[in-house]
């Protein structure tokens, strides 16, 4: 791929060198004059009990239970916590809950609940205000009711025990319930239209104030109820959309942790004793979703076509700087009941002859949707240019996050959607295969109801789909799921294009700070040694 690559790589390092040697310099401009320039041009600055976070994209909500994007999951996840939770390997592990049991026909679930455990407002956590939450996600039928399809009834046993009973057995219920957070009756009843400005949960950390746009600052809850042995007081989360301002805030210490850190910026930390960059392998996926209800996007031929038009060893090098793998199937190789497929092999003759056979010999004019995030822009620009050697010509539109989900996830019908391609990622927060799956390719899922951006429309897949939910049998899931992932990759509802490797940076004295594989932040044991 040598000559090829030098292409794309020729018309790409421009743009990104500048773009970070822009953004450097503004950022280091801010330097304090106090600061002592450390090994490695590491600005070494007065250590304090307080942490700043620089993350790429901006809280949408802080609603716990309507909230679908990945920043406002672990914004959310700082504050809150639920029943059970997940740890370092997306394991769900006992939070909330001292201990669990499901029934034989796996309908039954019954929680013993924590002793002791108080909200941020000082109203008691017990079975009652679980109860209450439950109510409130399906009586309002906000987006975490999507994990709960299959919920028939609450029973509250006892102060501290709590029964929920399902219409159907559902593999992925624990899963499920580690989604939903508890947050404090009082605060949702009492301001429900201002909730979302002032969450309440039992987190080991509680809100302070959110600077929509600009910072999201939580404090440490003295009344923990689990071991008060950290020593942050308090964590500011920055959006920093400019990959290079990003890197910089690690590097003089503006930040103390960074995530993503961009691929183009790893090695100004070789060698640091003062920065630590880890890598993770994630669950998340990288890819294009294109409107299958448009023409001519309505063709199969016509989005395979899209998928041989773009070279994702140069898609690899050029976006992601070598940090990722192939997107060989429909989720990450990291994900519950994963099934490798042949990968679209870049292969301009193929194109051609799909996109002559559906009667576009000549191309289209198209439009692609992403967030103003810096990777974004740079891969917005990478598919511009790979299309165009099949004659789509490619007209980019950036907008803000809230704005994007807005104009995505508005639109009642599909007749009424406006989006032709969005360039995403998705990643099962729940971290199962359904999590992978149901929304995004489920029938009953287009927006506003789910994440299905491409209104593909399979009804063997959709019942498939229902057929893997009804079922606990983990023989038959992976069977189920291996026939999904195959026939969806066939019908290309996507350009698939990676997966990535997780990269975040922090000082080296800062500790219990890390990221999921599904991409989100956890500050639970955030510690400075």
């Amino acid at each position: 791929m040598g000559k090829k690559l030098g292409m794309f790589m020729f018309i790409f390092i421009v743009l990104l060198l500048i773009a970070s040697g822009c953004s450097n310099e503004n950022v280091e401009g801010n330097v304090s004059n106090e600061n002592n320039e450390g090994e490695n041009g590491v600005v070494e600055t007065d250590r304090s009990n307080d942490i700043t976070i620089a993350i790429d994209q901006n809280f949408i909500t802080l609603d716990p239970h309507d909230a679908g994007d990945t920043v406002s999951i672990f914004g959310i996840r700082s504050m809150y916590e639920g029943l059970v939770g997940f740890d370092e390997n997306m394991d769900v592990v006992p939070v909330l809950a001292e201990d669990y049991e499901v029934s034989e026909d796996a309908l039954e679930y019954v929680f013993t609940l924590k002793e002791g455990v108080t909200f941020h407002d000082g109203e008691p956590f017990n079975a009652e205000a679980v109860k209450a939450n439950f109510e409130r996600v399906i009586e309002e039928e906000l987006r975490a009711a999507r994990n709960l399809q299959y919920l028939e009834s609450i029973e509250v046993l006892g102060e501290h025990e709590i029964k929920f009973t399902l219409s159907q057995p559902f593999g992925a219920m624990m899963n499920k319930f580690a989604m939903i957070p508890i947050a404090s009756p009082k605060a949702f009843m009492e301001s429900e239209s201002n909730f979302a400005l002032n969450p309440v949960g039992t987190g080991r950390f509680m809100f302070d104030v959110w600077n929509q746009g600009d910072s999201l600052t939580v404090t440490k809850y003295m009344d923990y109820w689990g071991a008060n042995d950290i020593n942050i007081e308090k964590v500011t989360f920055r959006p920093v959309p400019e990959n290079g301002a990003r890197a910089a805030m690690l590097k003089t210490g503006e930040a103390d942790f960074v995530y993503p850190v961009p691929q183009n910026n790893v090695s100004e930390f070789d060698g640091s004793e003062d920065v630590i960059i880890e890598e993770t392998p994630s669950t998340i996926a990288r890819y294009v979703s294109i409107n299958t209800f448009k023409e001519p996007y309505n063709d199969e031929r016509v989005r395979q076509a899209m998928n041989y038009a773009v070279d994702k060893d140069a898609f690899l090098a050029v976006v992601k700087n070598g940090y990722g793998d192939y997107l060989d199937s429909t989720m990450s190789s990291q994900t519950q009941y994963y099934s490798k497929q042949e990968s679209y092999a870049f292969d301009l003759e193929k194109a051609n002859e799909l996109m002559a056979e559906a009667g576009y010999e000549n191309g289209f004019e198209a439009e692609i949707w992403g967030n103003t995030s810096s990777e974004t822009s740079t891969g917005m620009q990478f598919i511009k240019q790979q299309l165009a050697q099949i004659d789509i010509d490619v007209e980019i539109k950036s907008m803000e996050e809230g704005t994007l989900s807005d104009e995505i996830y508005t639109p009642d019908t599909p007749e009424e959607a406006k989006l032709q391609m969005w360039y995403v990622s998705w990643s099962p927060s729940s971290g199962d295969a359904d999590g992978a799956t149901r929304s995004l390719f489920h029938s009953e899922y287009f927006p506003p109801n789910g994440a299905n951006t491409a209104y593909y429309n399979n009804s063997e897949v959709s019942e498939w789909i229902d057929a893997a939910n009804s079922t606990v049998d983990q023989n038959e899931q992976q069977e189920i799921y291996a026939n999904i992932q195959s026939t969806v990759y066939k019908d290309a509802p996507w350009i698939f294009l990676g997966t990535d490797t997780i990269l975040s940076g922090h000082k080296k004295e800062l500790e219990g700070v890390y990221v999921l594989p599904d991409g989100s932040i956890s500050i639970t044991n955030a510690n400075l040694k």
